[in-house]
């Protein structure tokens, strides 16, 4: 019902009627993949959680020195956020911050971000310089993942956006279909080809 109501009041920032589904969740996390004898903690970060579906699928993938950083902008669901995982960190920011929100808690490079924000609904400047920081923020060879709706997937703005981040990451995405989600969608995964300054 909060989802529902937020998508009320706010439709373009929330952008979906419903929470995502458990089977959407898992296609969105499946890249997140841990090599072998790595030297470092995992650092994630999550664009829009919303109410936490994504959330919670990664939060059974953290280890226990992994770093995790949810950015959202409406702030009751950041404060249900913080209840429900307590040792993770949210800030209630917009992810055009991204950079300066990754480099104030030396969590640059990023390994993987996955992303729950309507890319499909966002302003077109918005958009860019999302995709900006976002591709700032990856390490090389790292990830980042969202999901089209099916019915939007070929609307002006969602095929700007593809555009913009596979040129931004010098990649062209994978996908993942999900059909028992409300309403079906596409996992779109890029890796980080580029070289970039990361904080």
């Amino acid at each position: 019902m909060l989802f529902i109501r937020r998508f009320i009041q706010n439709p373009r920032s929330v952008g979906a009627v419903a929470p995502s589904s458990k089977w959407l969740a898992s296609a969105m996390v499946a890249p997140m993949a841990w090599p072998a004898g790595r030297v470092r903690a995992a650092h994630i970060v999550e664009l829009g959680p919303g109410t936490g579906s994504f959330t919670r699928a990664i939060a059974e993938r953290l280890g226990p020195d992994d770093r995790f950083l949810g950015v959202e902008l409406e702030p009751i669901f950041v404060d249900t956020l913080r209840r429900r995982w307590p040792r993770l960190e949210f800030v209630c920011a917009s992810a055009e911050s991204l950079r300066a929100l990754v480099s104030e808690r030396g969590l640059g490079p990023v390994d993987h971000i996955v992303s729950g924000l309507p890319f499909a609904t966002l302003p077109a400047d918005t958009t860019g310089r999302i995709v900006e920081a976002i591709a700032h923020a990856l390490r090389p060879g790292g990830t980042f993942t969202t999901f089209h709706y099916l019915q939007s997937y070929g609307i002006p703005p969602a095929v700007a956006f593809r555009r913009q981040m596979t040129s931004a990451l010098a990649s062209t995405p994978s996908m993942r279909f999900v059909a028992r989600n409300l309403w079906p969608a596409l996992a779109l995964t890029w890796v980080q080809q580029a070289s970039s300054p990361n904080p």
